[in-house]
């Protein structure tokens, strides 16, 4: 896993780092987040790993609860008892209050089994769901863990970079194509994770899609539309967009109609893209953008 797709938000970072943490020899105990009433910053299922000397990696709270959260950790790995917590209503740590209101229960699970965490940690990495066991005073929790979502860029240009370098910042893993030197050089000189330089629109590189990917269309070049988004259409992503004006997507359309696309295909495009369409700024055009696959990620 390359630095700029590591963050301390997704199960698989985590799980990583409490691997890590294990290798070296360390106890450790996984925090986990049960249960949320009223507005929280996370969802079931998020995680913390700790060691016993208070290392963490994750969050489970907007920063009011982890330092004890992590505390409470330790304890449990020195006793080796799992143990539940709640904070906010009906929390019996008065002095430890929730802005949002509401509550979260949170189960600290200690010595998880290291076989389980390998055994995800492959599937994720293999782009494949999985689960993971906690045992937890109140019997096993299972924690649900869909791959990261991945984002493949084809096109050239200043709107290409900047979607490529926003996915970058945020940790989101990013394949970039283009047939343009240039903008492959730069590319890599963002830290993208992979760059593909394409040579003709009749040779293109074998695309493997999942439904965990979206693949964004940034060209303004007709010979390199048509024969991508036919690509994009046979795999599995779960969404697909095409930067441009309505009038260049109404034209689009009618291209791969008579490139013997059904209606049904042609649907799933999105286009022009963005919550905010036909934005005139590269990075503003990427940050509607990528709010538009984010939003469609969070649907599936």
């Amino acid at each position: 896993m390359s630095e700029q797709d590591f963050t301390i938000e997704h199960p698989k970072d985590v799980l990583q780092s409490a691997l890590e943490m294990m290798n070296y020899g360390a106890k450790i105990a996984l925090a986990v987040l049960v249960n949320s009433v009223g507005g929280t910053v996370r969802n079931p299922g998020a995680l913390m790993s700790i060691d016993e000397k208070g290392n963490f990696s994750g969050y489970l709270s907007g920063g009011c609860i982890d330092a004890d959260i992590v505390s409470q950790a330790v304890v449990a790995i020195d006793s080796g008892q799992s143990t539940n917590l709640r904070y906010g209503l009906g929390s019996p740590f008065p002095d430890i209050t929730l802005p949002c209101g509401g509550s979260l229960d949170i189960a600290i699970a200690p010595d998880p089994n290291k076989s389980q965490i390998e055994s995800a940690l492959s599937s994720l990495e293999s782009r494949r769901k999985c689960s993971l066991e906690l045992v937890i005073p109140s019997g096993k929790y299972i924690v649900d863990i869909r791959p990261k979502l991945r984002l493949r860029i084809a096109g050239r240009g200043a709107d290409a970079i900047a979607l490529a370098r926003l996915a970058r910042s945020v940790g989101i893993e990013c394949l970039f194509q283009s047939p343009d030197e240039v903008c492959c050089s730069e590319a890599l000189q963002s830290g993208v994770s992979f760059v593909e330089q394409l040579t003709t629109p009749n040779q293109l590189p074998k695309s493997n899609d999942d439904s965990h990917s979206a693949f964004v269309l940034m060209f303004h070049d007709r010979e390199w539309e048509v024969p991508l988004i036919l690509d994009a259409l046979h795999g599995d992503a779960f969404y697909i967009g095409a930067v441009g004006s309505k009038r260049t997507h109404e034209r689009r359309c009618l291209d791969l109609k008579s490139a013997g696309c059904s209606e049904g295909q042609i649907k799933r495009i999105f286009g022009p893209i963005g919550l905010i369409p036909s934005m005139r700024d590269a990075s503003m055009l990427a940050i509607s953008a990528m709010s538009e696959i984010i939003s469609e990620f969070h649907k599936g």
